[in-house]
């Protein structure tokens, strides 16, 4: 008996769990949406894709199937380099960022300057 019981109470942990990172997935998404910048969207991607593997392996286990345990290996490494081609395409590297540090910067001077004018 306190073993039926206690493989009931890890079917609600489990299942309670894939419905806390549903909702947890679905913020997330609603963040990559609203962004408001390119690397908060893709952090937010990132996330979702981390996510999701955790949410494969709880139900590889809460099914017993020791297979979804592969399928959640496949996705990460999927992930992984989805994040890092975004990554690479949309954050700029080299003279670019510099380019965009230096008007960064200049930017935050003139409103320091705005703000200490009145």
């Amino acid at each position: 008996m306190t073993h039926a019981v206690i493989e009931t109470a890890y079917q609600y942990l489990f299942f309670g769990a894939l419905i806390w990172f549903g909702i947890l997935i679905f913020i997330m998404l609603v963040r990559s949406i609203i962004g408001p910048r390119i690397t908060d969207r893709i952090l937010a991607i990132n996330v979702i894709g981390t996510m999701v593997i955790c949410s494969i392996a709880i139900l590889s286990r809460a099914l017993g199937e020791s297979y979804l345990v592969d399928v959640a290996l496949i996705y990460a490494m999927i992930s992984f380099i989805s994040v890092l081609i975004l990554a690479r395409t949309y954050i700029p590297t080299g003279k670019t960022r510099a380019k965009y540090g230096k008007e960064a910067i200049r930017e935050m001077e003139e409103e320091q300057k705005g703000d200490e004018e009145p």
